[in-house]
């Protein structure tokens, strides 16, 4: 099934912002050096997107890249299942699929063959905080696929019977990546365990009752509510010029009837008191357990005020964050190994509350309670030991590498401009963000890791494997579904 280009590490279905997409990963070609030293300077681009706000509402960013005569257009909705309320979870994910079974002027699929007619390809995600589509066509296609994404979103429109047939792949999508997947499932569960009034607690695909009672008038209720033009924005990446691209906005953009947004209320969630744990016994090769801790996260409209958030995704990346760190050393390296793997990442921002999460697979022989302490004594040594400044080069180098080899990608550049508007993050967010990272100091990582890591922050969930079930077993025809979930 086709993918749009994803940030560093996605689990339990928590996916880091876009923005970091090239931060907490090493990338393919760039090793850690020997003989670690201060980070380079923070690479610039050369151009810079422009942003501009329609008559209507709609948001639009172009940013030229002229390397290759190829063109990205996104359009992100800033809506997503955090937006869905009890009774109806799914729904957003749902949308998504009936945005390609048509409009006032096309038939169900005829979206996706003219896409290809022009040479050109596309896809479409939901994710908890908003909902994407892009195609990546010639540049010289451009204004075609902006006339055909601007009639779907104005304009979407399906008879009820193409909106049962594909409720029936939604469900077996769910299925296939959650009922039948022992870790999706716990991470369902442990999601639904942290979280207590944040939207955040239900699953992106939803759950299977909401999904056996959802009608067409329940999708069509949420595109009314969502899809204005002051809720979206377009971002068009690549060989263009940018007042073409501006003009080429208005004409099919512009034209669509401004309507106000729907106000969104405050859902602040309550502060844990103790350790909560969940667990789940299913058929499973190894064990599991994650632990995922209260963190706090980045003000969106203060990049350059003070926060924890900046020590801790460098924390995550001196724990996880290249081959060799400390994870990877302490738990799954040696005789005495208590892991066949283990991981860290951290959520940063995003339009609701974040996790700093913790995981591991139990080596043989070992048990989720001898990974679990394991973990945490990682983050307790940094916290009583600290890290070194070679260390910190070591992963600050890294990303500065990873930064560069993104903007290889025109594809990564508008996935990470249009994630960056979804938050509320400015055109410059990228520099300012490598620079935040760049200017963290070790007694920042040590403090952080003393802080954020208690009992009273941490949920725990444990997959507890069964032996399969061979009667459980089952054969399915599935027709992967147009879309994907983050």
């Amino acid at each position: 099934m086709k993918r749009p280009p994803s940030p560093r590490r996605t689990a339990a279905g928590v996916a880091l912002l876009a923005a970091l997409a090239g931060l907490l990963a090493p990338a393919a070609s760039a090793q850690a050096p020997d003989t670690p030293q201060a980070p380079a300077a923070l690479p610039t681009a050369s151009v810079k997107p422009q942003q501009f706000t329609l008559a209507n509402g709609m948001t639009l960013i172009v940013l030229p890249d002229r390397r290759a005569p190829t063109a990205v257009q996104m359009l992100w909705v800033r809506v997503g299942s955090m937006d869905e309320v009890d009774g109806s979870s799914g729904v957003a994910h749902v949308l998504e699929h009936m945005m390609f079974k048509g409009s006032a002027l096309l038939k169900p699929g005829e979206f996706s063959r003219r896409v290809a007619a022009l040479g050109g390809r596309e896809n479409a995600f939901t994710s908890r905080d908003a909902t994407g589509y892009y195609q990546q066509i010639p540049a010289d296609r451009l204004e075609e696929v902006m006339k055909l994404e601007s009639d779907r979103f104005a304009h979407n429109q399906w008879p009820d019977d193409e909106f049962r047939r594909e409720m029936e792949v939604v469900k077996e999508e769910r299925r296939m990546r959650t009922d039948d997947q022992p870790r999706a499932r716990l991470g369902e569960l442990q999601n639904a365990a942290v979280f207590v009034a944040s939207p955040y607690r239900r699953p992106v695909v939803g759950w299977m009752s909401d999904l056996d009672a959802m009608t067409p008038e329940d999708a069509r209720a949420f595109f009314q509510r969502w899809y204005v033009p002051a809720n979206a924005a377009v971002v068009v990446v690549g060989d263009v010029d940018v007042a073409k691209v501006r003009a080429l906005a208005e004409k099919y953009y512009g034209a669509i009837p401004a309507r106000a947004v729907p106000p969104r209320k405050p859902r602040t969630e309550p502060a844990q008191r103790g350790v909560r744990r969940v667990e789940l016994k299913a058929p499973a090769e190894q064990a599991y357990v994650s632990l995922a801790f209260r963190a706090p996260q980045a003000d969106p409209q203060a990049l350059d005020a003070p926060s924890d958030a900046w020590a801790l995704v460098v924390l995550s990346a001196v724990l996880d964050g290249y081959a060799g760190s400390r994870l990877d050393k302490a738990l799954t390296q040696g005789e005495h190994r208590v892991a066949d793997s283990a991981a860290a990442w951290y959520g940063f921002t995003g339009r609701g509350p974040q996790l700093f999460t913790l995981a591991g697979v139990p080596a043989t022989g070992r048990t989720a309670e001898e990974v679990e302490a394991a973990l945490r004594e990682q983050v307790a040594r940094i916290a009583r030991e600290g890290v070194d400044a070679a260390e910190l080069a070591r992963v600050k180098t890294q990303w500065l590498a990873s930064e560069t080899y993104k903007r290889d990608s025109v594809m990564a550049q508008a996935r990470e401009l249009g994630s960056n508007w979804v938050q509320g993050l400015p055109l410059d967010a990228s520099e300012r963000i490598m620079a935040r990272l760049a200017a963290v100091t070790p007694q920042e990582v040590q403090a952080v890791a003393a802080r954020w890591f208690g009992d009273d922050e941490l949920t725990v969930a444990t997959l507890r494997p069964l032996p399969p079930d061979p009667k459980a077993a089952r054969a399915r025809g599935f027709a992967a579904p147009q879309g994907a979930m983050q």
